[in-house]
């Protein structure tokens, strides 16, 4: 294959002209939209390249998530909505950054390393969010794919779940219709479906308060989850009564005060959303691949319910149905260490499902769950969804073919799961179905554990890559005297307190996080500080010391 210098910056209009250096993480690509265009248009170079090598659809997402409105990012998809493999992370960081006279050559290196040939078309699934950007930047990766002759399967402005779900079923057409219409209409239907067969409980201990509730605030952060909640709440209005807030349409700023990630972070109501006694809330982020809830109990007291709430809720329903239905599968939960550490010990010992822990990641999650016939996995933050291995697929649908109940709901659940990714929306319904079936309210939901007061608070360092972590990050390897310092920390200052914590450099940010969980908000207030401190010393922090 040639890549005449010409055609790969489209005659200069995409000339790399910029001294910032992009490294792909985690999400990808994310950063000020105004550094992107570029990096955007040489995306689209490489997601053809790559759908050329994999002879597939692949997936290209333009979104920050839950970011402020001003910063926009870039993903790769591969064929079966997966994030794209780590050693492709590799090729993206070197064609974003390499000057234009480099370009070819990296673009060659990677034909020949990739053994890609010129025999395929590549064909590209693209989608956006809402920002402002985001049409800009569609231009611009649109141009990288057309440049090497691939094709564009446009699908406008869509949720990052939606996105993988289409590349998912481009590629195999088993999964569902490859269009945004079918995937709206298979978790509506197969939502409606389940909860027509739902078990509402016949009594409760406090009728008021403990039963299933329809009616539910959706906080769509103003951002395309509003968008797509829109569509589908009239056509599920006969089983769950929604409230549309923050949706996206002029309401509002992008991620600001509202949305998932604020609800978890600054543990507080959404703006924007009406807050009364007795009301349940829904937030999803801004590209819709992170839920929590929270609700505000008859005295006015406010309780979160993240994704930890959300993954033993799931496990816990599963486990169940796997019983009654006679099913000997595989069931794990796969956590990460910003879990709360009593989500972790209900599952263990309550429940008696394993956990497992993984780098923080979709990416690192999603593989450590394919280990279990039925793999769930939710980070803290609310971004989750379960995988079901073909065994286990093939015998749920083997036993839903009998008279078996519990199998013919696990094979509806199944369904309406978004395997391919965090889907808020699709996690939002599997969240409703479980609660009507077993009867409960919020704070039924509420009541399978209690959570330890935690904290998370980042520091600014000057080089975010100067930190290593090991056993899943839980404990930080470099620089070498931080981790014998927490440690003299916890066995010291905190040694009675149930306390542990943890740091981890951020993945597209000069940032440390630090996490603090203990058994009081004292203790946790204070080990954060002190661990805050022990970062900023110790690694040249940047602006005033914790």
């Amino acid at each position: 294959m040639e890549f005449r210098s010409d055609v790969i910056t489209c005659s200069g209009k995409y000339s790399n002209n910029q001294q910032k250096l992009f490294s792909y993480g985690t999400a990808g690509f994310r950063t000020k939209a105004d550094d992107l265009e570029t990096v955007l248009f040489r995306m689209g170079l490489l997601a053809a390249l790559r759908s050329k090598a994999k002879k597939a659809h692949i997936g290209l997402m333009i979104t920050a998530s839950h970011n402020p409105a001003c910063d926009n990012g870039v993903k790769l998809v591969d064929p079966y909505g997966e994030m794209m493999v780590e050693s492709w992370e590799a090729h993206a960081t070197h064609v974003a950054n390499a000057s234009d006279d480099e370009l070819a050559g990296v673009l060659h290196c990677i034909v020949t390393e990739e053994h890609i040939t010129a025999d395929h078309t590549a064909q590209v699934v693209i989608g956006r969010d809402t920002r402002p950007s985001s049409n800009t930047l569609h231009a611009a990766a649109v141009s990288g794919v057309e440049a090497l002759g691939g094709k564009v399967v446009d699908c406008g402005v869509v949720t990052t779940p939606l996105l993988h779900y289409r590349v998912r079923c481009a590629n195999d057409p088993s999964y569902g219709v490859a269009s945004n219409e079918g995937y709206t209409d298979k978790l509506v239907e197969t939502f409606l479906k389940l909860q027509s067969c739902a078990q509402p409980a016949t009594s409760c201990a406090q009728p008021a308060t403990s039963c299933y509730c329809q009616d539910l605030l959706f906080d769509g952060a103003n951002g395309v989850g509003g968008l797509q909640m829109a569509i589908m709440a009239p056509r599920i209005s006969q089983a769950l009564k929604l409230t549309i807030h923050n949706g996206g349409e002029g309401q509002g700023v992008l991620n600001y005060r509202c949305g998932a990630d604020f609800v978890k972070v600054s543990q507080s109501w959404p703006s924007g959303v009406p807050a009364t006694p007795g009301s349940r809330c829904v937030s999803v982020d801004g590209d819709a691949d992170r839920v929590v809830y929270s609700y505000i109990d008859e005295l006015g007291a406010y309780h979160l319910m993240d994704g930890d709430k959300i993954a033993t809720l799931v496990v816990g329903f599963l486990q169940e149905q796997l019983s009654e239905a006679g099913l000997a599968l595989r069931l794990g939960l796969v956590q990460t260490a910003y879990a709360n550490g009593a989500s972790t010990a209900y599952v263990n010992d309550s429940l008696k499902v394993p956990v497992g822990f993984a780098k923080t990641g979709v990416k690192h999650l999603h593989h450590m769950a394919l280990s279990f016939d039925i793999g769930v996995y939710f980070e803290a933050n609310g971004h989750g969804t379960v995988i079901f291995s073909d065994s286990a697929s093939a015998a749920i649908k083997e036993a839903a073919s009998t008279d078996s109940p519990a199998a013919r709901r696990l094979a509806a659940v199944k369904d309406l799961i978004n395997e391919t990714v965090g889907d808020a929306i699709s996690d939002l319904l599997l969240v409703e179905v479980i609660l009507r079936h077993r009867g409960w309210g919020m704070r039924d939901w509420d009541a399978q554990y209690h959570d330890m007061p935690n904290k998370l608070v980042t520091v600014r360092v000057a080089d975010r890559s100067v930190f290593e972590t090991t056993d899943a990050e839980r404990r930080c390897t470099q620089p070498a005297a931080l981790q014998p310092a927490i440690d003299d920390l916890l066995s010291t200052s905190f040694l009675h307190a149930r306390a542990r914590t943890f740091v981890r450099p951020s993945g597209t940010e000069d940032l440390v996080r630090v996490y603090a969980e203990a058994a009081t908000q004292s203790h946790v207030e204070e080990l954060a500080l002190q661990v805050s401190r022990l970062v900023f010393d110790l690694a040249g922090g940047v602006g005033e010391r914790p």
